[in-house]
């Protein structure tokens, strides 16, 4: 998969991160397996706003090879969402094998 075609992050709800300024402007995020979860391994929660402004994020890696779109530890989806789910910064995509 090449860089230009990895999924881009089309919805981030967890206003308590830093790179979230109106969706998410870090460069890229990891997916991580945080329990049974599939969490967002970049979450950052300081009152100091990251990332750059124009930057439309994607997803780097993805540790949750359980997930259905996961190709090579890489994130096979259009698109992915963010959100709450049982930990504050969530994969809402993620769907399991």
């Amino acid at each position: 998969m090449a860089l230009k075609n990895l999924p881009i992050i089309s919805d981030c709800t967890v206003s308590a991160c830093s790179y979230n300024n109106d969706g998410c402007r870090a460069g890229a995020i990891t997916v991580e397996a945080f329990g049974n979860e599939a969490a967002c391994g970049t979450f950052i929660p300081l009152s100091v706003k990251g990332g750059l402004p124009t930057m439309m994020a994607s997803v780097g890696a993805c540790q949750r090879a359980d997930c259905t779109h996961n190709e090579l530890l890489t994130c096979g989806a259009p698109t992915i969402k963010i959100g709450t789910g049982t930990s504050t910064a969530d994969c809402l995509t993620f769907s399991a094998r």
